[in-house]
């Protein structure tokens, strides 16, 4: 059903059937990169590059639409398949699989371009920056802090907890223990919703309460809790939710 919605206006006895040496040489992927450049090829045919072949009813340009179709044409919900689940599309053995997760996870790591221990974090965006490619494209939610000193520099980035789709646990006692093994002055909490929406629970904000509470009896600022969703988040600090605020006032994202 799948190959005819994504053939449904192409001449089936014709380009279907054909195989990607049997096109025009501008047409194929390959040479249409070495020709016009990267950016002239689309997401289906850049998946098909990485995939390389089709199969005996369907060619790679087909199997990569068909691919990103399942996953709602979003390259987000592509990245967080398992080398598992894209061995159930007919075409897509382990190889060719973890080619796939690979190229993923790479895209995923080159997202930071500064260096960490060298950084400032001053506002929100700037955090959620530093925790964009830890962040984002989970299937479960995960919690994690930032630890600064007094000057607002980065002293670690540490992964807390991980849990299900709607919740993990989060151990205060774990939080400030940290804390104080390194010799932070303050930290930045931050969470996932894998449900795309980034709007604060009442478990998030009670938390949040606890952290303040017992941040004040240790000497340690709880400058943000930032929630993450795959394209944007939501800062508590930002929306006048903390005692404590930013440094600086965090730009407007474009």
């Amino acid at each position: 059903m799948l190959l005819m919605e994504t053939a449904w206006h192409m001449n089936i006895s014709t380009t279907v059937s054909l195989r990607v040496q049997d096109w025009a040489m501008a047409d194929r992927p390959r040479e249409k990169l070495l020709q016009k450049g990267i950016a002239s090829l689309t997401d289906a045919e850049l998946l098909a590059v990485l995939i390389g072949s089709g199969t005996r009813h369907m060619n790679v340009i087909l199997l990569a639409q068909h691919i990103l179709k399942a996953n709602g044409n979003s390259l987000h919900e592509l990245a967080k398949r398992s080398v598992q689940e894209l061995q159930r599309f007919k075409g897509i053995g382990e190889a060719k699989a973890i080619t796939i997760v690979c190229a993923m996870e790479l895209t995923r790591r080159r997202i930071p371009t500064t260096n960490h221990k060298k950084s400032i974090v001053s506002n929100s965006l700037q955090a959620y920056t530093l925790l964009q490619p830890d962040l984002t494209d989970k299937l479960a939610e995960e919690c994690w802090i930032l630890l600064l000193n007094r000057a607002n520099y980065l002293i670690k980035k540490i992964k807390i907890s991980s849990g299900g789709m709607n919740a993990t646990i989060v151990d205060p006692k774990l939080i400030f223990k940290l804390v104080l093994e390194h010799q932070a002055a303050s930290l930045i909490l931050a969470h996932n919703h894998p449900s795309g929406n980034p709007m604060p629970s009442i478990t998030d904000i009670q938390l949040t309460q606890r952290l303040l509470e017992a941040g004040k009896l240790l000497d340690v600022d709880i400058i943000d809790h930032i929630i993450f969703t795959d394209n944007t988040y939501f800062s508590l600090a930002d929306q006048g939710m903390l005692k404590k605020f930013p440094l600086e006032k965090s730009p407007k994202r474009k």
